[in-house]
């Protein structure tokens, strides 16, 4: 999972976002306008503002202030900026600051589009000295974006000097920051498709407190279902007031129904008797669309998304054919070819690729128990492997497992048998980036117990999955799980550090006692061997699992295989998945939009949507313990947040649905930013709803946002917009599962 920056107008690379101080105020007369700065002050850190590469800055005594080399040519090859500043079209907007330098000289304050065309708003010559003086101007913007940038261009020096700014603001615009957001239609529903047999629910957003009318319309204007409303009243995540209509009665197969109460008319959708069978091949195509380490070819993605291959080593790609680690941890390079990018971003980790990896083989098994063919088919997606008589989804996991086999170290070198935590660029790559463009050196970060326990778990459900269909292969996976097991018993305290996350995602995790119950798992499921049964030791829980909390999936593999296990323990797992995905249903069914993962503490987390997706992969495996229809009806719900009914009139999943993300974080699925790359394919999950706010676009655009709401559909906003591999695997099972029959 990448925090990844966004570039300048001339392709210049941000720093890091960490933390952003409040917006600053450059005085009392600026108090009543709307700002548009943030950490205008500088108060303790510089994010977001940035500078040039060849001109390093820091906060000092409250100021912001750049080393300005010499002999530079244009005003722009020296820069300090803060860039996904809104502006709206004819509304004017005042700069204030406060600046000085330690030579006499004349710098550029500019207000202009962050990309081509670059349209200016504010141009305007300063005369600095090494008094600090405060300047204001004023022009009105031409055009309305997200993605102004504000500057302060200082090349072209003959000497060096340095440049200190405070107190910026940027004040105008006629909407305050997090208003004016249109969330279309009221009447809320799934804007891909209902089944034809299960439930068909919607959510309306109006204020009276009394049953309203509706009807439901097929694509001819034909009345299919009329009735009334259910009042189901204030909704706390989303800050509505809501109603439900419920037309599960409509049975009749078509396309482009739609539902109105009162004047108010939802998005067309469609019933079909296999609403998700093009869903779930989408979202295991998306695995293919990121692979590492070979060409993405177009008889297989279309030319739009077709690409050559990355990290190969061709020029002017480093290459992950021979990657050495960061210099003074370790005195060998490894090939780590392969693989999946993990996010918006050109890393790979352990971690998330193990979790991802495991889901895809999960979705496997289950297809293997519970009788779903296309789960078990050869040619069920578009992949080079298609026609070798594996099931896809097995070959596409293989990819990620043959590059997490190769992280392993080597036999003979400290620390032996663990897994190096990830594989990333030394710095954030500019963006967009095709991955065979990227000129960064790439290095292996240090082992760690969490990386290597992903390992073992991982590859002893490999092993345990491939005896059918391969058995060398399989016997590689056991005995790099059984090593990777007695590597991390040897060394349990090797934690990633938080603070490693420059060019790519920290996933640091300080408790593996999870990771250890999970592996010891999965080992036990594959060899039999008792010695590791002590150690499952972690239940499943209403909080469910991720990347970081790996206990839950013990339960989850002693129910998929209860004959390996003792009888104890399955009763156990069974009864535990039971009554967790038995709150689910209560927390979905109790609130005016049908997400079953309810935040204990009200606050949406980066990458909720895989909270959802991962809450219906529990309700789906209480519905193959029980076989009760109200499990696979809340699934099918959660399949409804995703696609549209949600507060937000959002299909978060990318060509599903009338107002479907398709401005994800990517570094080359980027139209956004340059209409030469493409936008997402179909099938690929944004993170969804986040109540921090962690990136610019998100902070700039929606302060105040209830939790539910709290999500833009903006490549810029990494916190709420981005994908990742393990949130796509999470999707692809719950798919599968709303698919199978």
């Amino acid at each position: 999972m990448s925090v990844s920056p966004r570039l300048t107008a001339v392709g210049l690379p941000l720093l890091l976002v960490v933390a952003l101080a409040p917006p600053g105020q450059a005085g009392a007369e600026a108090a009543d306008a709307y700002e548009r700065v943030l950490n205008g002050t500088f108060d303790s850190v510089k994010t977001p503002w940035w500078s040039s590469a060849n001109s390093p800055s820091a906060v000092e005594s409250g100021r912001l202030c750049a080393d300005i080399p010499a002999g530079t040519v244009n005003p722009w090859d020296s820069m300090i900026g803060q860039n996904d500043i809104p502006l709206e079209a004819d509304q004017p907007y005042t700069l204030r600051f406060t600046a000085s330098a330690t030579k006499d000289v004349t710098v550029r304050s500019t207000l202009q589009l962050a990309s081509p065309p670059g349209t200016s708003t504010l141009n305007k010559p300063v005369s600095l000295t090494s008094a600090p003086k405060t300047y204001e101007f004023t022009g009105t913007s031409k055009v309305a974006t997200l993605h102004a940038q504000l500057a302060f261009q200082a090349g072209g020096a003959k000497e060096p000097y340095t440049l200190c700014v405070d107190d910026i603001s940027l004040t105008g615009g006629a909407i305050p920051p997090g208003g004016g957001r249109d969330f279309g239609s009221p009447v809320r529903v799934n804007q891909h498709g209902y089944p034809a047999s299960g439930a068909k629910r919607a959510s309306v957003v109006d204020a009276s407190t009394e049953p309203l009318e509706w009807q439901l319309r097929d694509s001819a204007g034909e009345l299919a279902a009329s009735g009334r409303t259910r009042v189901k009243g204030d909704d706390a995540p989303s800050g509505d007031h809501v109603h439900l209509v419920d037309f599960s009665a409509v049975r009749k197969i078509g396309s482009g129904y739609r539902l109105s109460v009162a004047a108010q008319v939802s998005e067309p959708f469609d019933i079909a008797k296999s609403p998700y069978d093009t869903l779930r091949r989408d979202a295991l195509a998306y695995f293919y669309h990121n692979r590492s380490g070979t060409p993405i070819e177009a008889k297989y993605v279309g030319e739009e998304h077709a690409r050559a291959a990355g990290h190969i080593g061709e020029a002017p790609n480093k290459g992950d054919t021979s990657v050495p680690c960061l210099p003074g941890s370790c005195d060998y390079s490894l090939d780590v070819r392969g693989g999946w990018y993990d996010a918006g971003d050109h890393g790979k980790y352990v971690v998330n690729g193990a979790l991802a990896a495991w889901q895809l083989m999960d979705l496997y098994e289950r297809s293997l128990y519970q009788g779903d063919r296309e789960g078990l088919r050869d040619g069920l997606l578009r992949i080079p492997e298609q026609d070798n008589r594996v099931p896809d989804v097995l070959d596409e996991s293989r990819w990620e497992m043959e590059f997490l086999l190769r992280m392993q170290v080597p036999e003979g070198k400290p620390l032996a048998g663990m897994a190096h935590h990830k594989i990333h660029d030394f710095a954030w790559t500019a963006h967009p980036m095709l991955p065979g463009n990227d000129p960064q050196p790439r290095y292996l970060h240090a082992p760690s117990t969490a990386a290597t326990l992903n390992l073992a778990a991982s590859a002893a459900q490999c092993a345990r999955v491939w005896a059918a269909w391969d058995k060398p292969f399989a016997r590689r996976c056991k005995t790099t799980a059984e090593t990777a097991w007695q590597a991390a018993l040897d060394h349990p305290d090797r934690y990633a550090p938080r603070e490693d996350g420059v060019g790519g995602g920290p996933y640091d995790d300080t408790d593996v006692s999870d990771e250890f119950s999970w592996a010891a798992a999965e080992l036990y499921a594959t060899t039999g061997k008792r010695g590791y049964l002590p150690y499952v030791d972690t239940k499943v829980t209403a909080e469910g699992f991720s990347w970081k909390e790996t206990g839950a999936l013990a339960d989850l593999t002693i129910a998929r295989l209860p004959l390996r296990f003792p009888a104890d323990r399955v009763l156990g797992a069974r009864k535990r998945i039971i009554e967790v995905a038995d709150g689910y249903v209560r927390d979905e069914q109790g609130q005016g939009y049908p997400n079953p993962s309810l935040p204990a503490d009200g606050a949406y987390a980066w990458g909720s949507t895989s909270a959802t997706t991962n809450s219906a992969m529990i309700i789906a495996m209480a519905y193959d313990l029980t076989h009760r229809g109200g499990y696979r009806d809340a699934v099918l719900e959660s399949m409804d947040y995703l696609l549209g009914r949600n507060g937000l009139n959002q299909s978060f999943i990318s060509g599903y649905g009338e107002r479907a993300s398709h401005n994800q974080h990517h570094r080359h699925w980027s139209h956004q930013l340059d209409p030469k790359y493409p936008s997402p394919p179909p099938g690929s999950l944004a993170g969804g709803p986040n109540s921090g706010l962690q990136d610019p676009v998100a902070q700039q655009n929606l302060p105040g946002c209830a939790p539910a709401k709290c999500y833009i559909d903006d490549i810029g906003s990494w916190s709420t917009n981005e994908v990742a591999i393990n949130w796509n695997s999470s999707l692809a099972w719950v798919a599968a599962f709303a698919d199978s029959r």
